[in-house]
């Protein structure tokens, strides 16, 4: 099938598919259609069963396509989207006490990264606070408290800000397909950003411990 084929055949379902979107589907190795000699794409169907499966976890279970991939690489082949249980189930939140008990934490050190701003005030921690309050325990054993590492979150928001100027143009219209474009892209301009610090990390490591 051609993509126009493919649309009339998702769309239905799909409103939001566009061939820019299968494009960017194949970018990202979700599915891989045949070529023709004279470079059209043709899409098997198996391709298809791939491509609707990858918008169904994006529709359904607001899966990233990180996990989409290694989902359809552990199903291919597979005509129905299955999940584990596991994975539906509502994230885990932890009590003040159950967060401590988790991590190791004594209670100074987690009011000492809420008052930094490291771990926000709540009734309920994710897993998130557990594994930032984890990292805490390991770096206050060296010395390094939750006051010192306050200026990378303020480094984080800049970051996720500068992601957010550079998404403007998308985030300014309104149809889905921009929106879902959007969403896509900004993990992976994070993780841009993230090569370029460690970079600068290394390289600053490197002359402290040559």
């Amino acid at each position: 099938m051609s993509i126009g084929q493919v649309l009339a055949r998702l769309t239905p379902e799909f409103p939001d598919l566009t061939a820019s979107k299968l494009r960017y589907f194949e970018d990202q190795g979700l599915v891989t259609p045949l070529r023709t000699e004279a470079g059209y794409r043709k899409f098997t169907p198996a391709d298809v069963a791939r491509v609707r499966t990858a918008l169904t976890l994006q529709r359904d279970h607001d899966f990233k396509l990180a996990r989409i991939r290694e989902y359809l690489d552990a199903h291919d082949g597979e005509a129905e989207v299955t999940l584990p249980p596991s994975i539906l189930e509502a994230p885990r939140r932890y009590r003040r006490d159950e967060l401590l008990a988790a991590a190791g934490a004594a209670p100074a050190l987690l009011d000492d990264a809420v008052s930094a701003g490291i771990v926000p005030a709540s009734d309920a921690y994710d897993e998130r606070a557990l594994t930032v309050l984890r990292a805490l325990v390991a770096l206050d054993s060296h010395g390094i408290q939750p006051r010192h590492v306050r200026g990378m979150r303020q480094a984080a928001e800049r970051e996720v800000a500068l992601v957010g100027s550079a998404l403007a143009p998308l985030l300014r219209r309104t149809d889905g397909g921009s929106r879902a474009r959007a969403s896509e892209l900004a993990p992976e301009l994070l993780r841009r950003l993230d090569e370029v610090r460690a970079s600068f990390v290394t390289a600053a490591l490197d002359r402290l411990v040559p």
